[in-house]
């Protein structure tokens, strides 16, 4: 037999996978269409095909050969241009969020001198291993793998490094082993300085989403990294109030202690989509210090993530 249907030898489940299949003199080549399968998938599909075709009388010899093109993630940027405004937190629940939306998410905690996603997806203290010199990321219980420099270094390390050092430490983050990750998010650190710079240079976001409370201060530090963004042709997806309305725990009265509202109407003088807003919720805080983000659940408190994920979900697809 020179060459025949992959469909007439394999179960359906692997047949699809098989782009070509020629038995010749004892030897069996399978060519399977490996785009988008991590390792381990792909070591079960050629354990599977090699068992089947070595049960034949006329097959002494299998191959397995897995071809795929190299995998071009969207990587989606989360930055802010004030600190302190939740951008990682924002971060975190938006990878979950777009998670349960189908897209398989990792993330990348880019603010090498603040990192803080250990925290926030409980897996702090957890180390990466090493492979081919690329890092492997770390899982989390949802399902979203990460790395940051709080993976790396002892926690309450400070980093005196200069600019050159954290590019070279976001690159070695980005560019990881990341499996069968097509959405990667990274959280950039506050401002428009050399983390930001690497990225657009060697790793251009798909688009960005921009992060700040209600207040004058922040918004101005905001349009300043919508600027960055603009200048380097990566487009803005739109903008997140954060922090924005206090609802008193003991006689329910609503107050805005940042304001309400500004980022929306900045968003319609800048021509950019809003996203939506983030309450100051004490419970958003608690979930985030103890590794449970408030995107895991399905409550009020997680809504407004999701709301947010979705208009991100549509987006995506729109550029597709």
């Amino acid at each position: 037999m020179s060459s025949t249907d992959p469909k007439s030898l394999l179960p359906a489940s692997l047949a699809d996978r098989v782009s070509a299949l020629t038995i010749k003199q004892g030897r069996a080549i399978a060519v399977v269409d490996a785009a988008g399968l991590g390792e381990q998938e792909r070591a079960d599909i050629e354990r599977a095909i090699t068992d089947i075709l070595s049960e034949r009388d006329d097959v002494s010899e299998t191959r397995v050969v897995m071809t795929a093109e190299r995998r071009q993630r969207r990587l989606i940027a989360v930055g802010s241009g004030k600190g302190g405004v939740g951008k990682s937190t924002l971060t975190a629940n938006l990878a979950i969020a777009l998670a349960r939306l189908g897209h398989k998410v990792g993330l990348v905690d880019a603010d090498i001198y603040g990192p803080s996603q250990p925290v926030i997806l409980g897996n702090q203290g957890k180390k990466p291993v090493a492979r081919d010199e690329k890092l492997v990321p770390v899982e989390s219980e949802f399902g979203i793998p990460v790395l940051s420099m709080g993976h790396l270094v002892e926690p309450g390390r400070a980093l005196a490094w200069r600019g050159p050092m954290a590019g070279n430490a976001l690159t070695q983050l980005i560019d990881a082993h990341w499996g069968d990750v097509d959405t990667l998010l990274v959280d950039l650190p506050p401002g428009t300085g050399d983390v930001q710079l690497t990225m657009l240079q060697r790793f251009k976001p798909m688009g960005a989403v921009l992060v700040s409370t209600p207040q004058d201060l922040a918004l101005i530090d905001a349009a300043r990294a919508g600027q960055l963004f603009d200048q380097a042709e990566v487009p803005v997806i739109g903008l997140v109030e954060n922090m924005a309305g206090y609802v008193c725990p003991h006689c329910g009265e609503l107050s805005d202690p940042f304001g309400r509202g500004g980022v929306e109407t900045a968003a319609e003088r800048l021509e950019l989509p809003f996203l939506g807003r983030i309450p100051l919720d004490l419970a958003i805080r608690e979930g985030s210090d103890r590794g449970q983000p408030p995107a895991c659940g399905t409550d009020a408190l997680a809504a407004p993530f999701h709301d947010i994920a979705a208009k991100v979900h549509a987006w995506i697809g729109a550029q597709s």
